[in-house]
């Protein structure tokens, strides 16, 4: 029974891993190299974070997570978010391709409240919480 949870955890979130895949094969074209991190995929370096400076502030990131695949400007950056992004990967696997629309929802909501739409969305706050408790 616990290889079928396994199993299916990976099914459920394949949908956004698979958008993760294709995300990550672009940074790929653009010099950066994969490494496997506890079961994730994790893709960073070459000229991502110069890519990732050219988008408008609100919009860069230091790492991505897209399903079971984490996409950072290097791999250091990577080393020192992990435990961050491998809570969104849990979120992947909890909610599956919903996560995308639940995630800008929560942010809109936020936006709407006047809030932060990234540190106040549900979602980060989760990840946040458990980076406290680490």
């Amino acid at each position: 029974m616990r290889q079928i949870c396994f199993v299916m955890r990976y099914v459920w979130a394949l949908p956004a891993t698979a958008v993760g895949l294709l995300f990550a094969a672009l940074a790929l074209c653009a010099g950066a190299t994969i490494r496997f991190a506890d079961g994730v995929i994790e893709v960073a370096g070459g000229q991502l974070e110069r890519i990732v400076s050219l988008l408008p502030p609100s919009a860069r990131f230091v790492a991505i997570t897209l399903g079971r695949v984490i996409i950072g400007i290097d791999h250091a950056a990577l080393r020192r978010v992990r435990s961050h992004e491998h809570v969104h990967v849990q979120q992947y696997e909890r909610w599956g391709l919903i996560f995308f629309p639940l995630y800008v929802a929560s942010s809109l909501v936020q936006l709407l409240h006047g809030r932060d739409p990234y540190l106040n969305n549900c979602f980060e706050r989760e990840a946040y919480g458990r980076d406290d408790e680490a």
